[in-house]
């Protein structure tokens, strides 16, 4: 075991666990795996806060945290998975925000710490034992860097159906 890196152990451990927590919401929300709502209360949670039509945004975020889990375990395209975690994980923290950062107190704790990971993976690659390094897929900074942007721009298309739907709810100040 002396050709073993520890950075490349580190690495793996990180992307296998991120993958398979986000495989899990996923499929919480997809399917009613792992004691999870479903489509059809996920649609009607994901209705109220502001995301419509409910199903087709509980359908998305499922594909987008399934797709980046696979993607983060293989260590394949992991720029991309990184960029894919990031944009769905900021959509995510957003109806949460208003109160504040603990998970404890219902905040976006959770969703930042998988951005926060999504984009580290981005950033530093997926380490040796992973099928870009086996495929010579390079791992770059400025490819890390630009997942992050592309995560980012990617999570405006929501949150600004968010944004609308929220604003039509909102009753016009009496004159």
């Amino acid at each position: 075991m002396s050709d073993v890196i520890p950075l490349d152990v580190g690495l793996l451990v990180l992307r296998v666990a991120l993958g398979a927590l986000l495989a899990g919401h996923g499929l919480q929300k997809a399917f009613g795996w792992f004691r999870g709502p479903g489509v059809a209360a996920a649609g009607a949670l994901f209705e109220q806060w502001g995301f419509r039509p409910g199903r087709v945004m509980v359908g998305l975020a499922a594909l987008c945290e399934i797709v980046a889990a696979v993607l983060l375990v293989l260590g394949l395209l992991t720029p991309l998975a990184g960029a894919i975690v990031v944009g769905t994980m900021v959509v995510a923290a957003t109806p949460t925000v208003v109160h504040g950062l603990w998970a404890a107190r219902g905040g976006y704790e959770l969703p930042l710490v998988y951005a926060v990971l999504g984009a580290g993976l981005a950033l530093t690659g997926p380490g040796g034992w992973s099928l870009d390094r086996h495929l010579g897929i390079p791992s770059t900074s400025w490819a890390g860097g630009a997942a992050i942007v592309l995560g980012l721009l990617a999570s405006l298309g929501p949150l600004s159906v968010r944004r609308s739907t929220l604003r039509q709810r909102t009753p016009a100040p009496a004159a």
